[in-house]
């Protein structure tokens, strides 16, 4: 991670580490982040891989298509789109528009319901929590005995969705577009891992449940599971496209932040009204005006990127600016998991005024008792 001051104008995510675990669209969440200031971190948790023998894709189109349809279930919007690309290109477009317009169209969150839309259908209803359950009671509720369901499938099987419409005497044509595989580098995925035992990054970003599931095992092949978990309840910020990709880390008790809406667009104006809110400190030194913003110093245009300890040493002097805090204090703070001895924090600190450069008289030694903040006031 570099370091330095630049000229360029401070965006709303200045100083702040993001992490990303996304595979599909991964480019354009870095680039959105990017543009608001933010460094990135990439390392795909999982890959989306297409079916590579779509015979049995074929197949189940084709048994859709045998004669009308009463439900169409749509999971997801890359397998929507998916599926109706594969029936286009073996002739079948059409006739499976035809038949799913004929149908009940249900779609499962706000994705689906785009995909199911710009394919030029129309869903009858979606489920508000995004979840199969609440999609299988609503069916329920209506009866789907001797109903001909097709359910467009996500990467895994739905837990148990199919399975209960059969129960219920529904006749359900399964269909898998793709399936989820370990992520494309595991190395990037364990540094990730480590970045956030060690609150490196400031948030990490999820657009998928199973993105959860293989980040956590890398944590877990690392020896690292409980520290990452630990730090995604505090001073990590996890943050999920939606609530069913949110529901694995709430159910290990580490409650996630979430849009309204399941939208990159939506998940980037969330990060940009939390991590500020949560990170930012406004000092005034020397007749100027600054921000201390994750590992950044502002400063009029000027962004001061620190490495995290030096970063970490700064905002525990800026939570009692003007006031000493020894070094003991600062071990506590800056190394609470692992404090080494106290030539830490003087070569924290030798780091952290070479760092800010011009600035470096902000952080002052006051002989026999620690550091403090040479702030106005």
């Amino acid at each position: 991670m570099g370091t330095g001051a630049t000229t360029a104008e401070a965006g709303p995510l200045t100083g702040f580490v993001i992490g990303v675990t996304a595979d599909r669209r991964r480019d354009e969440l870095t680039a959105l982040l990017e543009r608001r200031g933010a460094r990135v971190t990439g390392a795909p948790a999982m890959r989306i891989v297409p079916i590579e023998d779509d015979v049995a894709l074929r197949r189940a189109t084709e048994a859709c298509l045998t004669r009308p349809l009463d439900y169409v279930v749509a999971t997801t919007g890359v397998g929507w789109r998916g599926w109706m690309s594969a029936a286009e290109g073996w002739g079948h477009g059409a006739r499976l528009a035809e038949l799913c317009r004929a149908a009940t169209v249900l779609s499962r969150g706000p994705k689906a319901t785009g995909a199911v839309r710009a394919s030029g259908l129309a869903e009858t209803w979606s489920p508000r929590t995004e979840g199969c359950d609440e999609l299988l009671s609503w069916m329920l509720a209506r009866g789907v005995r001797g109903r001909r369901i097709a359910v467009q499938e996500h990467g895994a099987p739905a837990d148990g969705f199919a399975a209960a419409l059969r129960d219920h005497g529904a006749q359900v044509i399964e269909v898998r577009v793709y399936r989820w595989a370990p992520p494309p580098d595991p190395e990037a995925v364990r540094r990730l891992a480590e970045q956030t035992a060690r609150r490196e990054v400031h948030a990490l970003t999820f657009t998928s449940a199973p993105a959860i599931g293989y980040f956590l095992e890398a944590a877990r092949v690392a020896g690292l599971r409980e520290e990452v978990l630990t730090a995604l309840r505090g001073a990590v910020v996890p943050v999920c496209v939606g609530p069913l990709c949110a529901r694995p880390l709430e159910d290990l008790g580490v409650p996630a932040v979430r849009p309204e809406r399941g939208r990159l667009g939506a998940l980037v104006r969330t990060l940009t009204e939390t991590l500020p809110a949560r990170g930012r400190r406004e000092l005034r030194a020397g007749g100027r005006d600054m921000a201390l913003q994750g590992s950044a110093l502002l400063v009029g245009g000027e962004s001061i990127w620190l490495p995290p300890v030096p970063a970490a040493l700064l905002h525990a002097l800026a939570e009692r600016p003007g006031r000493v805090l020894s070094r003991p204090d600062l071990l506590r703070r800056v190394w609470a998991d692992s404090p080494p001895d106290e030539h830490a924090v003087e070569a924290a600190v030798a780091r952290l005024r070479h760092g800010l450069g011009a600035y470096a008289g902000l952080v002052r030694t006051v002989p026999k008792r620690g550091y403090r903040l040479a702030v106005d006031g």
